[in-house]
């Protein structure tokens, strides 16, 4: 092989892994290291991840999209709900917003929920510390399907539609 040749391989080798690691610098998988560095945990993704994406999409006729989940087990230490908000503001980027904070007195359950527009459809970003176990979900949805399925759960908005109330 002629020296010339080589230049643009290396080159691809050389951008290739520098892209592959800048991508975990923000988002879904920036927030995954960042906890994982931060509380030396590990945390466990789920297998085939893109299949049940696509799963979810055509069982909610697309409602649901584009599920991304981690899993931290026997997470035992101690969380700052503020330093926990914070990093994950940061590794999230801009367009994300809280919607949600809850924190129980002594720490040990929080919850966070932020979302973001995607033109159509609005991400959602939520981490739930319950105990021991962290959970880190982002998942695509569409508002209007969203909007009608919860209506359908809506006492309310059931006796507006003319359907009898079950109540005994």
């Amino acid at each position: 092989m002629r020296p010339l040749l080589w230049i643009p391989v290396i080159t691809i080798a050389l951008a290739v892994p520098a892209v592959v690691l800048a991508s975990g610098g923000s988002g879904f998988n920036g927030v995954v290291s960042s906890i994982e560095g931060r509380y030396h945990v590990h945390a466990t993704r789920i297998p085939l991840m893109m299949l049940a994406s696509l799963v979810a999409r055509s069982a909610t006729h697309g409602g649901v999209s584009s599920v991304d989940i981690a899993d931290f087990e026997d997470f035992s230490e101690a969380v700052d709900g503020d330093e926990l908000n914070t990093l994950i503001e940061q590794k999230l980027g801009s367009g994300w917003s809280r919607m949600i904070r809850e924190t129980s007195k002594q720490g040990k359950e929080q919850t966070l929920i932020f979302a973001h527009p995607e033109q159509n459809r609005m991400g959602l970003f939520v981490v739930d510390l319950d105990g021991h176990e962290l959970d880190v979900v982002e998942v695509s949805v569409d508002p209007d399907h969203l909007s009608d399925t919860i209506r359908k759960y809506d006492h309310d908005a059931a006796d507006d539609h003319g359907q009898a109330n079950d109540e005994n």
